[in-house]
């Protein structure tokens, strides 16, 4: 195998950053597909925690990363994540970070709209970020993005001063805001293109080239299958493709290249933001899931909802995503939990139902159908064969992959690199 994409399969913070930095160690190339600085990938190297929002995962494993095509990017942000790897002995040059010039570029009014929007009332939040995001796709869509290429192009000035007319008028007029300084806006920008100019280059091409040779190329994803624009529990998703078929479009790279698909699933289900949430705990044992998973959002650090792990969302993840293989993370947190529940169906309006509803409302009403099985009482963080996990752990990870119907190849016992079993390796 040589091109494997990593993906979450429930609402994010799965734990994708630390499979992605294990899994770098056998690639040659590290691309993000897709999202923002709305997404945090946490890793743990010898005890000391980096987190990244922007730059894939795998530059901690000294391998060349790719901002795609897919992504919106905050350049301010970006410079700042650079230099803050930079801070902790982490080598940042164009040899090892580069941008697509077809990716799009988060500017102040995108930020100024987002976090204007969100303040409209209780009715219409939806928990976004504030960072930009959805704005920023949304000129995409509608033709009127600055990409990465026009930022480097002379007539970005022209076009910023286009664009930030139209969008001064909608922050006076709609929210009564004031506008946005777009002289100080160019002043920055200026900035930004001198920093930034040395990473952009044309990706597709470069991954064309690296696939010819025979390269190992890992695509990353951020953020989960539901939370996906297209088939997440809509409006509470993020802006973008977050599925398999989008490392596709969103590095520029045909789908025959594509080899194996790996789904990220924590060992239980966490939440940041609003929609619903079928088997969201309210009790002590919820508590102590976000307390012992340090469950709070490693870019917003807002409390993550947290409860039982529910397959009838992986499921719904296998199909959409075409998993080929899962990995299990925080395993390790479960340890404790006297008995643990599978959700395994929902009950809605007395009728039993095994899919994942399109309907918001109708997520909304259904009860999920759980199965209970024995916990274990064992610190599982030093194990490292499935042979040597508790009986009842092995149970509980056996159910899974038969209400799945796909294999776990990798199981994380902890946060470290070394905390991991590894069952099937995806690169081998």
């Amino acid at each position: 195998m040589s091109n494997l994409v990593i993906v979450g399969t429930q609402w994010g913070d799965e734990g994708k950053g630390k499979i992605v930095d294990l899994l770098a160690e056998y690639s040659d190339l590290v691309v993000r597909f897709q999202g923002g600085n709305n997404a945090g990938h946490t890793m743990v190297v010898d005890g000391e925690q980096f987190i990244s929002h922007l730059i894939p995962s795998g530059i901690l494993q000294k391998k060349q990363c790719i901002i795609g095509n897919g992504m919106v990017v905050d350049p301010g942000v970006l410079i700042e994540e650079i230099d803050y790897l930079i801070g902790k002995g982490i080598q940042i040059d164009p040899d090892m970070l580069l941008i697509s010039q077809k990716a799009h570029v988060i500017m102040p009014y995108h930020k100024a709209i987002d976090a204007a929007r969100e303040g409209c009332g209780k009715s219409r939040k939806i928990g976004t970020t504030g960072r930009g995001i959805g704005p920023c796709y949304e000129d995409k869509a509608a033709r009127r993005g600055i990409r990465f290429i026009d930022l480097l192009d002379e007539d970005f000035e022209k076009n910023v001063r286009g664009v930030a007319e139209e969008k001064n008028f909608y922050l006076t007029s709609f929210h009564g805001l004031d506008p946005i300084d777009v002289d100080q806006l160019l002043r920055d920008y200026e900035g930004y293109r001198k920093r930034l100019a040395p990473y952009v280059s044309d990706i597709s091409v470069l991954i064309d080239k690296a696939v010819r040779k025979g390269n190992r190329i890992l695509f990353e994803g951020a953020q989960g299958t539901h939370l996906d624009i297209d088939h997440g529990t809509y409006p509470y998703v993020t802006s973008s493709s977050t599925i398999s078929g989008n490392a596709c479009c969103g590095s520029g790279i045909g789908p025959k290249r594509m080899d194996s698909i790996i789904g990220i699933v924590k060992a239980y289900t966490t939440r940041v933001g609003e929609g619903p949430f079928p088997t969201e705990l309210f009790d002590a044992t919820g508590d102590f899931l976000q307390q012992k998973g340090a469950e709070f959002g490693a870019t917003t650090g807002r409390k993550r909802r947290c409860g039982w792990i529910d397959m009838v969302m992986i499921r719904n993840a296998v199909m959409l995503n075409s998993l080929t293989g899962l990995a299990l993370t925080k395993l390790d947190v479960l340890g404790g939990v006297e008995e643990i529940n599978i959700c395994t169906s929902y009950m809605y309006r007395n009728q039993r139902i095994d899919h994942f509803p399109v309907s918001l409302k109708v997520l909304g009403e259904c009860e999920p159908v759980f199965e209970t099985v024995p916990g274990w009482k064992e610190d599982i963080s030093s194990v490292r064969s499935a042979d040597d996990l508790p009986e009842n752990t092995r149970n509980y990870l056996q159910r899974i992959q038969e209400l799945s119907e796909t294999p776990i190849d990798l199981i994380s016992v902890g946060p470290g690199r070394n905390e991991t079993i590894i069952l099937n390796h995806p690169f081998k």
